[in-house]
């Protein structure tokens, strides 16, 4: 299925979960947004994406 993932074009699985599991970001410190809507980490496994949603991902990076 089609979504768009930080702004470009993305096959992605229909879990949420799914798809930071196939990006290797799984328990690494992220937000990620649908459709400009924050979702809970706790909703990730139950979270299922539809074709053309728009999902961004951030990752916090520390520094100093």
């Amino acid at each position: 299925m089609e979504i768009q993932l930080n702004g470009a074009p993305f096959d992605a699985p229909p879990v949420l979960a799914d798809l930071v599991t196939q990006l290797s970001l799984q328990g690494q410190a992220l937000a990620v947004a649908v459709n400009r809507q924050v979702v809970p980490r706790p909703q990730w496994p139950s979270y299922q994406l539809l074709p053309r949603d728009r999902v961004d991902i951030v990752r916090a990076i520390g520094g100093g």
